[in-house]
């Protein structure tokens, strides 16, 4: 690795440059940690498959989109309290118990230790990585997004392989997905209206909200409304236009729905209540100024050498380094 400058300080800024990523820094360093053959290991070098993976990916999509402005978002909470409050199944079966009693997201042991090393490396190199204590990253790009969001002309690209943040979808807004569930970050899949009216039937992110609360998440805790799938979901919402419209034709008999669909809806009530706050990304959580502009300068040059020779990561950062143009 070669040697580079040290940074100089960017003032904070509250509107970014023309287009921005927002990436749900979870969702792709778990797919770089499955996805991402692991070199041999000793106790000296442990594995670092999710580091090279993620860090590669950044490298990628800045090769590919050319942003002015990228942000890693970052759980602080995998497990918000006023999420489980509102519906305490929420990830429940991803809870782990540690001998210390303590609740912990289940995760591959060699995966969590190479989580440090990413926020490390991240600091290191100056790229931007926010978070809010008690929410996840989903608020935080949902907060970002909302804030940032003007015309198609300014874009906010959110990369995330969680089809929950389809409900941000807005193109009058210029807000869409870049999906990497099914072909990867170098061919993420552009989710916009178009894309979810032809995929589900449905109109622009606040209709996918609906979509997602009906048909639910059994990965995420999410139960849905039973006998209520996506076809029938979609089938719902395309008559009946969005949620609150569907409950109130459910308590009303002379409505189109079936004697069963007006039974499973109403009787579905207390978790159509609380999924409004659960399924829902918070817009409002507690972020500062944030300066999402691609660093032009190494914000710790001894911290990302040290990194580059304990971990071996000496490509990783000059790829980065090279896309970023970092001097």
């Amino acid at each position: 690795m070669q040697a580079r400058r040290v940074p100089t300080q960017h003032a904070s800024i509250v509107t970014p440059v023309t287009g921005v990523l927002l990436l749900d820094a979870s969702s792709l360093y778990f797919r770089a940690f499955y996805g991402v053959p692991e070199r041999p290991s000793t106790p000296q070098t442990p594995p670092t498959n999710a580091i090279r993976g993620f860090l590669d990916m950044i490298s990628s999509l800045i090769t590919r989109y050319t942003p002015e402005g990228l942000v890693v978002c970052w759980d602080e909470d995998w497990r918000p309290a006023f999420r489980v409050n509102a519906l305490p199944s929420y990830k429940a079966q991803r809870v782990r118990i540690t001998t210390e009693g303590i609740h912990e997201e289940d995760a591959p042991h060699d995966l969590t230790i190479q989580v440090p090393i990413i926020i490390q490396a991240l600091r290191a190199l100056g790229i931007p990585r926010i978070g809010a204590s008690g929410y996840e990253a989903d608020d935080v790009i949902a907060t970002l997004a909302h804030r940032w969001a003007t015309t198609p002309e300014h874009p906010i690209h959110v990369v995330t392989g969680d089809r929950d943040l389809f409900q941000l979808v807005d193109d009058t807004k210029g807000i869409d997905v870049l999906y990497t569930a099914r072909t990867g970050v170098r061919a993420p899949e552009l989710v916009n209206e178009t894309y979810l009216h032809t995929t589900y039937g449905i109109r622009g992110g606040r209709g996918y909200l609906d979509f997602a609360t009906l048909r639910g998440d059994p990965s995420d805790g999410l139960p849905g409304v039973r006998g209520i799938g996506e076809k029938t979901a979609r089938t719902l919402l395309e008559k009946h236009g969005s949620l609150a419209a569907l409950r109130a034709a459910a308590t009303d008999p002379n409505s189109e729905l079936t004697a069963t669909q007006r039974t499973r809806i109403t009787n579905a009530s207390d978790y159509l209540d609380a999924a409004a706050t659960v399924v829902a990304t918070a817009t409002d959580a507690p972020i500062g100024d944030v300066n999402p502009a691609l660093p032009r300068h190494v914000a710790d040059l001894r911290l990302l050498s040290d990194l580059a020779a304990r971990y071996r990561l000496a490509n990783t950062f000059d790829r980065l380094l090279a896309v970023c143009a970092i001097a």
